[in-house]
């Protein structure tokens, strides 16, 4: 099972805070891929190069592997001052 987590401007977009997948992904890039099967507001959004992912609460690329247990999180691109 893969705990998926979606923030900030996602979560209110998707309508959707987490999910619980079993899920045969093995890298980010198939998660996304089978969550954009969900809607094209899901695919808009999984494929756009901006969204930030993070593995376990770390910052990563869409080539990181995943495992059973692992919390997957996506969120808009942020900007600070």
């Amino acid at each position: 099972m893969i705990k998926v987590l979606f923030f900030a401007s996602y979560r209110d977009r998707l309508g959707c805070d987490q999910l619980k997948l079993d899920s045969q992904a093995t890298d980010i890039i198939a998660l996304k891929a089978e969550l954009a099967e969900r809607g094209e507001l899901w695919k808009t959004i999984l494929q756009d190069r901006k969204t930030l992912v993070a593995v376990n609460q770390v910052m990563t690329k869409d080539s990181a592997t995943i495992n059973d247990g692992d919390e997957v999180a996506f969120f808009p691109p942020v900007t600070g001052g």
